[in-house]
């Protein structure tokens, strides 16, 4: 498996849209496990790749934090919301393509995802909590969507000038 460099915003990549997966190949399937150590390397508990410079439908996620539990990593291929409750939950969300910044974020606090795993076989799930957030933060992702778009232009732009200082910043090593 190999670590993936993670593209920092505002990269013009990360507004693209996603092409939808036809086939899994092989070459997919080692996209999601080098997707899943790069989430894990860096920490975060989700990635799509568009974050990678992959302009493909699938994300990786894993959102068990507690210590000494079972880590649930989970490779999505093709994933869509069907389904999304009323009742609303806010989360500070960070975003690995925007390292160190951080907003409250308002999304639904349940959704159903269907989506084709790893194996090639349909899924569809109900994910509540910080798994729901995660989810469609990723499949934002892959619609050309970040977190920061959901803010107020101020805060937005902020974010966006600090990225642009980190990129110049990196840059010179």
């Amino acid at each position: 498996m190999t670590i993936k460099p993670i593209l920092i915003h505002p990269d013009p990549r990360l507004k693209k849209l996603a092409a939808p997966v036809a086939d899994l190949s092989d070459e997919l399937r080692q996209l999601a496990d080098d997707m899943l150590e790069t989430m894990y390397d860096a920490p975060g508990i989700g990635l799509a790749a568009p974050q990678i410079g992959q302009l493909t439908r699938l994300i990786v996620m894993d959102c068990v934090k507690e210590e000494g539990a079972a880590p649930q990593p989970t490779v999505m291929f093709n994933p869509e919301v069907l389904a999304a409750s009323d009742e609303l939950n806010t989360y500070e969300e960070g975003c690995l393509s925007i390292p160190e910044q951080f907003a409250e974020v308002t999304r639904p606090a349940e959704v159903t995802v269907r989506w084709i795993d790893r194996d090639g076989a349909e899924q569809t799930r109900d994910f509540g909590g910080l798994w729901a957030t995660c989810v469609q933060h990723e499949i934002d992702h892959l619609d050309g969507k970040l977190f920061i778009d959901y803010l107020k232009p101020l805060k937005r732009q902020l974010i966006t000038r600090k990225m642009v200082k980190l990129k110049r910043e990196r840059a010179r090593f």
